[in-house]
């Protein structure tokens, strides 16, 4: 009998395989044998701080696109002064070396969590970069990702960087996660490599190796042991998705909704372009600003922006200007210390504190520009006002980007469309942020993952009251964060009459095929039934009833 497992969808698709589980990682403790030389045994932490710090940068050197920029941010925690300077403390105090490593992480992991955000989410970081470090002190293999004869479902407690970043799509053909968020590393990783991901399942702890599972990453749905008839479902769909793989996105009727990548970098780019992407409807620039002690120049922005441009031709692209801040540490702006950096000096904000900043920034894409003949438009991140959107159109116009927008992530924003819109071009909503303020969520909290689900009907009801008010101006609505990406959600987003969809480059075939099975007013119709069932669950059973089968 198939038993059904019920977790958060990461990353959209189907997949039947056998689970294999995550190598576990070195265990210390206060009781382990202690070294007597106290500076042998400090450079000796040193060393494999060091060594680990080392193999991270490498991975990066090797990988491509978010891998690359979340493995850098890893690298950059192993040799975190602050970090050896806690492993020191340790040992002159009497641990065992390998302990004072682990009680070092568990001291920042710690702090870490109590700030919330985005600084949450480099918890499973830090604590890999531990497990690896005394993996290393401890001449044993750390943690890593077993070997297999067939394709498998790579499942463990939860996956660092390190795990994800250099998979083989081949040979790992899905994730499952007892921990983790929709919007954590696993989830943004597993889109780019076009791995189907479930995540948050605290009873994946019951599947054994070796187990059959089909493992739905639009649902969420893991099913143990499936039947042929299943097993036949996951082949006709990616069929049906091969046949869909590339061309603009269109319902059944023909109605027009374009598909666009999030990028932030040029191999992003190609990659968009390998997937048919019409454009990008996000283009990050904040990891060209991370963890420097000055801010990047006008030239070296300019020749970043520039390389994935040319890269994007014709296609239009929208740039975000930098959306860093307290949670996204910017060394070089010295900004102080807040209780709460998720509700603190981010996004636009930074201009209270940094106004040049912004003017270079948008100097730089302007260069670009003329220099590629490539469409560009830029938006702001975390605006919340009139006046703040207000301020913001007039340094974009002024730079000579006539066409500007604004992020809507905070339901102020949301609420007011009617006015912001009078302000503005465009609106491109990112359902992470909107989600997480609108439900008072951390985007890392796994006990608070369902309320990141898409198919919550008040963050619905949200995007179609910005899609309302947005009509005072014509202003179009487009929407740029995971939720785009389901491509079941993705129908009742055009339902909404959102109006362009941004998506991980991989994550556009998925969503191409759903759309194409379905008619604009079956789109409509399971908007109105997410709209006016009260669960989540409800929303979904409705939504799926109006668009019949579409994943």
């Amino acid at each position: 009998m198939t038993t059904e497992l019920h977790g958060v969808a990461a990353a959209p698709g189907l997949v039947v395989a056998p689970v294999k589980w995550l190598a576990a990682a070195p265990v210390t403790s206060a009781g382990d044998p202690r070294g007597d030389d106290l500076d042998a045994e400090i450079a000796r932490a040193d060393a494999a701080l060091e060594t680990v710090s080392g193999r991270y940068a490498t991975m990066a050197e090797r990988a491509e696109g978010a891998a690359a920029d979340i493995l850098t941010m890893t690298a950059a925690l192993a040799a975190d002064p602050a970090l050896r300077e806690e492993v020191h403390a340790g040992i002159r105090a009497g641990e065992p070396t390998a302990h004072a490593v682990t009680g070092a992480v568990a001291h920042f992991a710690g702090q870490l969590a109590a700030l919330g955000g985005l600084m949450a989410e480099r918890v499973t970081d830090l604590h890999d970069v531990g497990q690896r470090v005394v993996a290393e002190i401890l001449g044993v293999d750390p943690p890593g990702i077993p070997d297999g004869t067939v394709p498998f479902v790579l499942a463990a407690a939860d996956l660092a960087p390190a795990d994800t970043a250099t998979l083989n799509p081949q040979r790992v053909v899905g994730l499952l996660t007892v921990a983790g968020g929709p919007t954590s590393h696993t989830a943004i990783l597993a889109k780019a490599l076009g791995i189907p991901a479930v995540v948050a399942c605290p009873r994946a702890v019951e599947v054994a190796e070796d187990t059959e599972v089909l493992l739905d990453g639009t649902t969420g749905l893991v099913e143990v042991a499936p039947d042929p008839a299943r097993r036949a479902t996951v082949s006709a769909l990616r069929d049906r998705r091969a046949r869909a793989a590339t061309g603009p996105g269109r319902t059944a009727d023909g109605y027009s909704i374009p598909l666009l990548a999030n990028v932030g970098n040029a191999t992003d780019a190609r990659l968009a372009v390998e997937f048919g992407a019409e454009g990008v409807g996000l283009l990050r620039t904040e990891f060209l600003f991370l963890d420097r002690q000055s801010a990047p120049t006008i030239a070296e922005q300019t020749a970043h922006y520039r390389e994935i441009l040319e890269v994007l031709g014709e296609r239009p692209v929208t740039v975000r200007t930098l959306d860093a801040g307290s949670d996204k540490p910017l060394p070089f702006l010295h900004l102080p210390a807040e209780p709460n950096p998720a509700l603190g000096i981010r996004g636009i904000r930074l201009r209270e504190v940094d106004e040049g900043t912004l003017y270079e920034q948008l100097a730089a894409i302007a260069s670009a520009r003329a220099a590629t003949g490539t469409p560009v438009k830029v938006m702001a991140p975390m605006v919340a006002t009139v006046e703040e959107a207000r301020r913001f159109a007039a340094a974009a116009r002024g730079a000579g980007l006539s066409e500007c927008g604004i992020m809507i992530e905070v339901p102020a924003a949301a609420a007011r469309a009617e006015y912001l819109g009078a302000e503005v071009d465009f609106f491109s909503v990112g359902t992470n942020d909107l989600s997480q303020y609108l439900f008072g969520a951390d985007r890392m909290s796994s006990a608070l993952a369902a309320l990141h689900d898409p198919w919550q009907p008040a963050l619905a009801a949200t995007i179609a009251a910005v899609v309302a008010g947005a009509r005072a101006d014509a202003v179009p609505v487009g929407v740029c964060g995971e939720a785009a990406s389901h491509p079941e959600f993705a129908c009742v987003l055009a339902g909404l009459g959102v109006t362009t969809l941004s998506m991980a480059p991989r994550s556009l075939p998925a969503v191409r095929a759903a759309l194409a099975a379905v008619t604009l007013d079956a789109c409509r119709a399971a908007a109105v039934a997410v709209l006016t069932e009260p669960t989540a669950a409800d929303a979904a059973r409705a939504a799926r009833a109006e668009l019949g089968p579409v994943q």
